[in-house]
């Protein structure tokens, strides 16, 4: 067994583990997840992703290592970007509060599972055809643009999105949640699917589309040279996967909270940017700069910026001045 493959069955026994864990101890089915729970849970998998950077920094080297945990910094800020639209999907389609863990768990599930079929579909891009980082390069210097100056224009509203309505014209659905069921029968013995069921598809879905930005995003910030490109596609699965199954859990404790970081948006907006310049000038950088001194750099930006953003935004709460009314819009993504 290759020492590749010995990392993805350690990797896999992990999440294994840690899923029978998170499911048949800190959580209860149907059951309201309290501050304190969320709190416990959210440690077990940051320490947990913690522990595999001391794996692999331990089995592939302080480069692979750093780079692991700038991807996964990098997942993990952009989850809490997540946290507000799942909110508004939550509250738009009135979910109870009860569901609200078991729904979570199966969109977020499934959104592994698509997420996996994007990088696989990704990494094997770039790898055949090279220039493809330049234009993920570009795309995330426009994603950063566009999420810096984002106004207040247009609030989102699940019910008018394009995935929404795909979703009600192709299923036969049915109103309310049924006690907790996906899918019922009706009157005359034909299927119907329940709100319970849209929710989690629009969740999977919506992950997929914050995935656009994430995946290329951490794609900028490995070594994906051909000597190197094992351990890049190892942090890119690794660093995104660790982060989504974490997001059940920050749900749960920064609801009530990630309202107040006003400014996080420009600071992930300037990480983007950065990673995509980064891209673009690659060639450029590595001429100058070695790949453990870039992952360094980049780690260290991507710190200060989401550090200092939600600090700043707690700084102007305090002092009561924030943005007008902050929704989520159409036009940041």
């Amino acid at each position: 067994m290759t020492p590749e493959q010995v990392t993805y069955l350690v990797f896999g026994i992990i999440l294994v583990l840690a899923l029978i864990f998170d499911l048949g101890l800190l959580s209860k089915k149907n059951k309201t997840v309290t501050i304190k729970q969320a709190l416990l849970q959210t440690f077990f998998w940051v320490a947990l992703a913690l522990a595999f950077f001391i794996f692999i920094w331990v089995k592939r080297g302080q480069q692979t290592a750093l780079e692991y945990i700038s991807g996964y910094l990098m997942e993990w800020s952009l989850s809490i970007d997540n946290i507000f639209v799942f909110i508004l999907i939550f509250s738009s389609f009135k979910v109870k509060e009860k569901y609200y863990g078991r729904v979570l768990l199966v969109g977020i599930l499934m959104a592994v599972f698509f997420r996996v079929i994007f990088i696989t579909a990704g990494v094997a891009l770039v790898t055949k055809f090279e220039w493809v980082l330049l234009i993920f390069g570009a795309f995330l210097v426009y994603t950063g643009y566009r999420m810096f100056r984002a106004s207040d224009d247009e609030e989102f509203d699940p019910h008018d999105t394009r995935i929404y309505k795909f979703i009600k014209r192709f299923l036969p659905l049915i109103p309310g949640d049924h006690h907790g069921k996906y899918i019922v029968r009706d009157e005359t013995g034909k299927r119907r699917y329940t709100i319970l069921f849209v929710v989690v598809l629009m969740l999977a879905a919506i992950d997929l589309v914050f995935a656009l930005d994430s995946i290329p995003a951490v794609m900028g910030l490995v070594d994906n040279s051909p000597a190197h490109r094992a351990d890049a596609q190892l942090v890119i699965y690794t660093s995104n996967i660790f982060a989504v199954l974490g997001l059940r859990s920050l749900f749960f404790l920064l609801r009530s909270a990630v309202s107040k970081f006003d400014y996080l948006q420009q600071g992930i907006a300037i990480v983007l940017a950065f990673v995509g310049l980064k891209m673009l000038a690659a060639h450029w950088i590595d001429q100058w700069i070695d790949k453990t001194t870039q992952v360094f750099i980049s780690l260290g930006i991507i710190m200060v910026c989401l550090s200092g953003s939600i600090a700043y935004s707690i700084f102007m709460q305090k002092k009561g001045i924030a943005p007008e009314k902050k929704n989520y819009h159409k036009s940041q993504r």
